[in-house]
């Protein structure tokens, strides 16, 4: 969701859309089974410090071949060391309550409530970079935050979803809608390969001198479990990346719900969750809200791109 603010580099023809959106499915799919990952790790005693440190590390050498034989070690060239450590200090915060919510909640709710994050994306870039949100698109913010107050409420039947765990999901929507807003900005300057190896490296470094303060053994599962969370992390940022250079983000982004489906089965297999009929409205509203806010913002570009065509 973060890297829907990059642009493609490459042509869309129909065989790029339809890769674009393949690669964009599999890194829903991708974020669902770390959330599944992480939610196991958490089972088995990982605290959210332990897999940070995991979700880099075991990142990292996945994201170093993938530069070696893509846009090449030229590309990660940076004279924004400094912006880049903001945005990593932040990303970190958002990935430890975006990890803490899925530990607290069933996956499908706690991904649910996530899916937020682009609307709140919006908002804060009418607020800070003056962009132009007309009523269409704050009817459909608002839209969405209804739909996540239906997610919040309790579901019955003995079903009911932690008050904490609902708070904390909320806090890291709120701050994956900063990322957005940082990558935004970033991207402006910076190349995706750039933001990506640079947030990996640096949350490599941090978390790895942390790491001693969080060290805790472990069943190998559990071991096995915070390795896949790092190898899928890496997975998710490749594919975002692929399918951005492949296609506009206003084709691709709405495959990014297919996440829903993915951690509503992943939840029924493995722990026999199923999501509450309020997850399930509030889910609908969040991202019919989502989808017509990436239509308005598409609807916006031609506009501003029509206007700004010569006239004979």
């Amino acid at each position: 969701m973060a890297s829907a603010m990059l642009q493609p580099t490459q042509p869309a023809g129909q065989d790029h859309i339809t890769l674009a959106i393949l690669m964009r499915i599999v890194s829903a799919l991708f974020v669902a089974i770390m959330g599944a990952f992480a939610k196991q790790a958490g089972f088995g005693g990982a605290n959210p410090g332990e897999i940070l440190f995991f979700r880099s590390a075991m990142a990292l050498p996945v994201i170093i071949i993938w530069i070696a034989a893509g846009p090449g070690f030229a590309a990660v060239r940076t004279s924004r060391p400094k912006a880049h450590l903001s945005r990593a200090v932040l990303g970190l915060t958002s990935m430890t309550t975006m990890f803490c919510a899925i530990s607290l909640l069933p996956l499908t709710e706690a991904l649910t409530i996530f899916f937020i994050s682009p609307l709140i994306a919006t908002s804060l870039a009418a607020l800070f970079f003056k962009d132009r949100v007309g009523t269409h698109r704050w009817i459909a913010i608002g839209v969405g935050f209804v739909g996540v107050l239906i997610v919040m409420q309790p579901s019955g039947g003995g079903n009911e979803i932690p008050t904490l765990g609902l708070i904390v999901a909320g806090i890291a929507a709120l701050l994956m809608g900063g990322v957005t807003v940082t990558l935004r900005e970033l991207g402006s300057t910076e190349s995706a390969a750039a933001t990506v190896f640079w947030f990996t490296v640096i949350g490599t470094i941090v978390m790895g001198c942390a790491y001693p303060l969080f060290y805790q053994p472990h069943d190998p599962l559990t071991w096995l479990m915070m390795a896949g969370i790092g190898v899928s992390g890496a997975v998710i940022q490749i594919a975002n990346t692929a399918s951005l250079r492949l296609a506009p983000v206003s084709v691709t982004a709405p495959f990014d719900y297919s996440q829903l489906f993915w951690a509503a089965l992943i939840g029924w297999l493995i722990w026999a969750d199923l999501p509450a009929w309020s997850t399930i409205a509030g889910g609908l509203l969040i991202a019919g809200a989502g989808l017509y806010t990436f239509y308005r913002e598409r609807m916006q570009r031609q506009t501003i791109a029509e206007e700004a065509m010569p006239t004979m």
